[in-house]
């Protein structure tokens, strides 16, 4: 499948692993690259710069293939070395980059300089020509539908995508709310030339999460996430479990949301020890998207593409056909 997607990256299939918190580690990221993807490391889950660096050898001992690393960005008190991070990224010969969260405006000159390919990811319309300005190489587009933060516009990719690819030149991924070959034709449709899944590639044997999480994303249905953090306008879908719907709760009382009443709650550390390591999907919060509905099995990476590629090629052909082209 060529697109200008896998021109730029350099892959075999359009079909990007998103760059999950405490997720996207070395062995996820070299099974996507190994099975003709694009692999993402996380930046961030590393405690530091040179434990990033080691995750990048340590994926580059297991693939071959390219492979990227995400950096997402936020406002925050202390935030982390973000330009010690991007100088690990340069030096240890990483040529894509996906960035998140702020614009990666003040990083471009270095990626630029360094020859790294830098997409952005989007949850609007505006920040995806943002994104275009600044240099950025190629856009991810979060819809609504996605795990994590999908913004606080609330459009659905069926309406996002188009939008987007009527206001650029540079190639746009589709993410969120895609699970199967039938859906990655779809956005394809819509004007992507690639897609990107975080929660499908949760739910696969490669992913380092606990077996109980990836069960319960097979035993549920699309209705099964909710949406916290909007008092606080920093929405944020995760699975619908006891954690999640208390925070709801405390969101929903008179008056402004005080963090300090659901910090415990939602404390990262809480949610990867108790449901991402520990198996306990009601032990904390984690993030997941609304194609939970479609997700029913566990797949490996290399099957999970191979087939998604298929059914995708299938559904182009056999609609083609039956509209008489």
């Amino acid at each position: 499948m060529k697109t200008r997607i896998t021109e730029l990256l350099g892959i075999e299939y359009p079909i990007i692993q998103g760059g999950m918190m405490w997720v996207g580690r070395a062995e996820l990221a070299a099974a996507v690259s190994n099975a003709g993807g694009l692999g993402i490391l996380t930046a961030l889950t590393q405690p530091t710069p040179e434990a990033l660096a080691e995750e990048i050898q340590r994926c580059r001992a297991m693939t071959d293939k390219p492979f990227g690393v995400n950096l997402t960005i936020l406002p925050s008190i202390n935030p982390p070395p973000y330009e010690e991070y991007v100088q690990v990224i340069i030096d240890n010969g990483v040529k894509i980059v996906e960035t998140a969260g702020r614009s990666p405006e003040p990083f471009m000159p270095a990626f630029k300089a360094a020859g790294v390919k830098v997409m952005h990811k989007c949850t609007s319309v505006r920040h995806a020509v943002k994104a275009e300005k600044v240099g950025c190489d190629a856009v991810s587009v979060d819809g609504f539908e996605c795990a994590g933060h999908p913004g606080e516009d609330d459009i659905t990719n069926l309406v996002l995508l188009p939008a987007a690819f009527a206001k650029l030149t540079i190639p746009m991924v589709a993410s969120g709310g895609i699970g199967t070959g039938s859906q990655m034709a779809a956005a394809m449709a819509l004007g992507a030339e690639g897609i990107n899944m975080g929660t499908r590639f949760v739910a696969t044997q490669e992913a380092p999460v606990h077996q109980n999480m990836k069960q319960a994303m097979v035993d549920a249905d699309e209705t099964q996430t909710t949406l916290m953090f909007r008092t606080l306008k920093n929405t944020a879908r995760v699975f619908k479990n006891s954690v999640a719907e208390e925070v709801v709760s405390i969101e929903a009382r008179p008056g402004d949301t005080d963090f300090s009443d659901l910090q415990p709650l939602v404390a990262g550390v809480r949610g990867r020890e108790q449901c991402i390591e520990g198996g306990d999907i009601e032990g904390g919060i984690w993030t997941v998207g609304m194609v939970m509905g479609v997700i029913d099995d566990i797949p490996s990476c290399d099957e999970l593409l191979n087939r998604m590629v298929a059914e995708a090629k299938a559904v182009f052909a056999e609609k083609l056909a039956s509209f008489g082209g």
